[in-house]
């Protein structure tokens, strides 16, 4: 048995693979807490980071100065489209 304090901690993608995958050894995934509450909106601005983040990283080889500066403007650009802007 895994166990995690929320089911998203262990991986933002792919959580159904790994559960899967996990099943064909007998083990299985147990959320000590259950899901962490959360909406939609916050679920997906947060899912939408990490893929930048992620794919800055892999696809452009970018050295961490300059990927924390693509991610900051990211974040300042997802915030304004939450205040209309």
């Amino acid at each position: 048995m895994i166990v995690v304090a929320y089911r998203d901690r262990l991986t933002r993608f792919g959580l159904e693979y790994l559960e899967f995958f996990f099943r064909q050894y007998g083990v299985r995934v147990e959320a000590a807490l259950g899901e962490e509450p959360k909406d939609s909106r916050q679920e997906l601005v947060e899912d939408m980071i990490e893929i930048v983040n992620s794919f800055a990283g892999m696809l452009y080889g970018l050295r961490s100065h300059r990927r924390r500066m693509l991610v900051k403007g990211f974040k300042r650009l997802l915030d304004e489209v939450e205040r209309g802007g």
